[in-house]
């Protein structure tokens, strides 16, 4: 099986300078690539100067997270590809698990490893940490974070079929991610890898989680949370993953009331004194409705009906006060 590495880069000299070495060091089963999204910065002249066995792949613009890769990947011949980004930090023998796993496995299709917080050592990351489920309304949460909960590692989560995994760590089947189309560009960054694997279950390919290979992921390092940008892409991303994958008997009265549950947090923004995060939630909501017919036509012509586990992660968590899966 040939795998490759691909890390996205955008003037990420200094997370290269820290994080390469070890993807470099551990990764000999890998062909490794930096997929440079027209970077300013000398990352570029970095890579080739201290590993000239690192192939760069050079995108015209700063093309985001999602067409950065589509564009990345067109040029990577690989049996499976790994898309990681540029803040983590991998393990000795971290991708045999992953290989293996492929090689046992054979209906998996998209695969994540367990992602710890390299800041905290002992707790799951924040995005991704043991694998992606999301709710009835589309709010996404993982084994071993819900919210701002986040769970100590305890090797409680075994390996398990998961609704989506991580982009900041994620291996995809090449042919799979040409079946798919790759990221929608439209999403530019942020749960374009929700989407992805919503799309990827629509069409009956599988989703799992591997607790034998470990990584620690920084987080955060392109945009942190108090960026209302963030914000923006998250809260329209979101939005527009349920329009393109909702099962159409649900498609309205979810979205309405997701909307409604965005007008809630919008008014605890507020209340917390951040109003340019609201008026992002704002601009968001207005971006979605421009855009809800473009995405309602790329709906796929089957949609997966059984997508939840929990029909409100919001009630379980803060009414039930459910902190774990």
């Amino acid at each position: 099986m040939k795998i490759a590495i691909v890390i996205l880069n955008w003037n990420g000299k200094e997370l290269l300078e820290q994080f390469l070495p070890s993807v470099v060091a551990y990764s000999s089963e890998a062909k490794i690539y930096v997929a440079d999204n027209a970077s300013s910065d000398t990352s570029v002249a970095y890579v080739q100067e201290k590993f000239p066995e690192v192939t760069i792949l050079k995108n015209p613009k700063n093309e985001g997270y999602a067409k950065g890769y589509n564009l990345a990947l067109q040029q990577v011949d690989a049996d499976v590809i790994g898309l990681l980004n540029s803040d983590i930090e991998v393990t000795p023998n971290w991708l045999n698990p992953i290989i293996s796993y492929y090689q046992n496995n054979k209906n998996a299709s998209i695969v994540q490893p367990k992602i710890l917080d390299y800041k905290n050592k002992n707790l799951f990351e924040y995005a991704g940490a043991g694998g992606g489920y999301i709710d009835k309304y589309g709010y996404a949460y993982c084994r071993g974070r819900i919210f701002d909960s986040i769970e100590e590692d305890r090797n409680q989560y075994r390996s398990a079929s998961v609704f989506w995994a991580t982009g900041a760590c994620l291996f995809i089947k090449n042919k799979d991610f040409k079946l798919l189309n790759g990221f929608d560009e439209d999403f530019f960054a942020h749960y374009e890898e929700i989407d992805l694997c919503w799309r990827a279950q629509n069409k009956g390919l599988k989703i799992h989680y591997v607790a034998f290979s470990t990584v620690y992921h920084v987080g955060g390092a392109t945009l942190k949370n108090s960026n209302p940008y963030k914000t923006y892409l998250n809260f329209r991303n979101s939005l527009f993953t349920l329009v393109k994958n909702l099962p159409s008997n649900k498609l309205f009265s979810v979205i309405f009331v997701r909307m409604l549950l965005d007008g809630v947090a919008g008014v605890q923004f507020l209340l917390k004194g951040k109003p340019k995060h609201l008026w992002s939630i704002l601009k968001a909501h207005g971006s979605f409705y421009l855009n809800l017919f473009k995405m309602y036509q790329k709906r796929d012509a089957h949609q997966k009906t059984n997508y939840y586990t929990k029909k409100s992660i919001v009630w379980s968590y803060f009414i039930n006060k459910e902190h774990t899966v």
